[in-house]
């Protein structure tokens, strides 16, 4: 099976790993890849955006399935102007897309289908705005409708703060503060059956405890010692399936990765909001203990032919993933400088790095390109040892002025 993975992140990296470890899979593209991914795959430059780019692409090469990373290439339709030259892909249509590039969208959907989710208001106005965040009080929470890169949602206790990011976004939902750890769950989906993986955790704030800003998460872990044995079926049955139902009913399929961010409220499991892809950093984690090959459960959902699949063999040890980030993030980062150290984290044992704002400068070597620039994740008999291993990982990688937090998956890993 040919491959081509569209995106240039870590998620992408992780998923082009897996898929290079698939038996099933005799070539391997990324385009347009990074630094890390080139180790596994051959990279080719093109605009993720612009479908008609990638759908020849995919032609030229003969590939039997297309995996679409990132939002921003789902919701501009890229999925759609592959499909329509004949090739499998993996990844919703723009219309069903929609559930991620628009969180007002998303609202609509679950009300129709009775998921469980925060009460909200959408607004336009200043007004609205204003009476919205009086009708809820504090802590506030924000959200941006459209794409915003993971930094378009503001949870603060600051009137102001909130105030600011809900005028600067212009369409936004305001909604309830959801208590209660959170936990985010992937399923594969070809509109009609529904196949829920591992649940894991992330961790948003850019500081240690918790604090500092959202970002698009520092790490994350799995599986979740802490969560009910019956979480997943019960998530299967009041979030995820009723929503592909409801998609389906209105003529608008959805068929890739839907991603339920939850919150395990005092009342009950409550959707803080879906995607439409694997999330960064939870796929790291998750693929890690994914046992079954990759390329035929992908193909399958691509294809129509979920309910075929046996079920879904995964890996007993437990998985941590930690991101290191430039100077600045979630700011506006710094780029270009060195990353050393890289060869050093897999010769000192099993923890192996994911690339994701990475790039080749002039001398050929790997400079940070973005924001989040890497993570290193490891998988250990138990929690404590995945940890370990990763944060061992985390200190052979030399990158000047980056940071990250110490404290991914540390309350867990004592349960």
């Amino acid at each position: 099976m040919k491959v081509l993975v569209i995106g240039g992140g870590a998620r992408e990296h992780a998923l082009c790993r897996s898929l290079s470890l698939d038996p099933d899979v005799t070539a391997l593209h990324c385009a347009p890849g990074n630094a890390g991914i080139a180790e596994v795959a051959e990279l080719h430059q093109v605009d993720a955006l612009d479908g008609g780019a990638v759908a020849g692409l995919a032609v030229s090469l003969g590939a039997d399935l297309v995996v679409v990373g990132p939002e921003a290439p789902l919701v501009a339709g890229v999925s759609d102007a592959v499909r329509e030259r004949g090739i499998p892909v993996f990844g919703p249509s723009a219309e069903a897309a929609r559930l991620e590039g628009s969180k007002a969208f998303a609202k609509d959907v679950m009300a129709c289908a009775n998921v469980p989710t925060a009460r909200a208001y959408v607004c336009t106005t200043p007004a609205e705005i204003d009476a919205a965040l009086d009708s809820f009080g504090a802590p506030y929470v924000v959200k941006d409708d459209g794409l915003a890169a993971g930094k378009g949602v503001v949870v603060t206790a600051d009137l102001a703060t909130a105030r600011e990011h809900a005028l600067a976004c212009g369409r936004v939902v305001i909604e309830e503060f959801l208590d209660g750890p959170e936990v985010s769950l992937f399923a594969v989906t070809d509109g009609e059956t529904v196949v829920p993986l591992q649940p894991a955790q992330d961790f948003k704030r850019a500081l240690d405890g918790d604090e500092g800003p959202n970002t698009g998460g520092m790490g994350a872990y799995s599986p979740l010692p802490w969560a009910e044995p019956s979480l997943v079926d019960e998530v299967l049955r009041t979030v995820l399936q009723p929503t592909v139902d409801e998609l389906r009913r209105r003529g608008t399929p959805f068929s890739g990765l839907l991603y339920a961010g939850l919150a395990i409220t005092s009342r009950g499991v409550r959707v803080i909001e879906f995607n439409a892809r694997f999330g960064d950093p939870e796929t790291q984690v998750v693929l890690a203990r994914l046992k079954t090959p990759l390329a035929g459960l992908l193909l399958a959902a691509a294809t129509g032919r979920l309910a075929e699949l046996p079920p879904l063999r995964w890996s007993d040890e437990a998985a941590v993933t930690v991101v290191v980030a430039s100077h600045n993030y979630p700011g506006t980062p710094r780029t270009g400088d060195v990353i050393d150290g890289l060869a050093d984290v897999a010769a000192a044992g099993p923890a192996y790095v994911l690339h994701a704002g990475t790039a080749f400068n002039e001398a050929g070597e790997v400079v940070s390109a973005g924001g989040r620039v890497l993570s290193v994740t490891a998988t250990g008999s138990s929690l404590s040892e995945a940890r370990e291993r990763a944060y061992e990982g985390v200190s052979r990688v030399r990158l000047a002025g980056s940071h990250h937090r110490t404290d991914i998956a540390a309350k867990a890993a004592t349960l």
